[in-house]
C-alpha cells in the first residue's frame, strides 16, 4: 500500500488558521475591503476557541445601511465553519487612532465572546489599544435579560 504523505489543501489551510497571528490576518484581509464610497478599509480577525483564525473586511454598498462591517464578516466566517465561540479579536483601520467596533458589532462580538474577551484595536501605522468586551460594551444586552420571556 502507498500512502500519500503530502498534506491536503484543507489540512494546510487549517494549520495556517491555527498558527496565523490575528494582526497578520486582519492586515491581510483589510486589503480586500470593498470601500469605494468611504475609502475607509477595515480588517478584523478573531480567534475561535479551537485556535483557528477567521477574518473579515468591511463591504460597502451604495445603499449605505446595507454594508457589512469587518467584525461581522469575521464572525460569519467563524459560524460558517461550525464554530460559535471566540477568544480574541483584532481590528485594524487606516485612522489616526485605533477605531472601536460600532455598537452593533460590539453586541455581535459579545454574543460569541465573554466579558473578558480581549479586543485589540490598531491603526495601519502601528498604534494599538486593548480592551475587554465588557469595557467596550458595558451593560450589554444578554440572554439573561429574556429569562421571563
Amino acid at each position: 500500500m502507498h500512502f500519500d504523505t503530502r498534506l491536503s489543501q484543507d489540512t494546510v489551510k487549517q494549520t495556517e488558521r491555527h498558527t496565523m497571528s490575528l494582526a497578520d490576518a486582519a492586515r491581510a484581509v483589510r486589503a480586500n475591503a470593498y470601500a469605494p464610497y468611504s475609502n475607509f478599509k477595515v480588517g478584523a480577525a478573531i480567534r475561535a476557541v479551537s485556535g483557528e483564525v477567521f477574518s473579515g473586511c468591511n463591504v460597502e454598498n451604495v445603499a449605505y445601511p446595507e454594508g457589512t462591517c469587518a467584525e461581522a464578516g469575521a464572525i460569519a466566517a467563524m459560524v460558517a465553519a461550525g464554530q460559535t465561540r471566540l477568544t480574541e479579536v483584532y481590528v485594524i483601520a487606516d485612522s489616526p487612532a485605533p477605531v472601536p467596533p460600532c455598537g452593533g458589532c460590539r453586541q455581535k462580538l459579545m454574543e460569541f465572546g465573554e466579558a473578558d474577551t480581549r479586543v485589540t484595536l490598531a491603526t495601519t501605522e502601528g498604534r494599538e489599544a486593548s480592551y475587554t468586551l465588557a469595557e467596550l460594551l458595558p451593560g450589554a444586552f444578554a440572554n439573561a435579560h429574556m429569562d421571563k420571556a
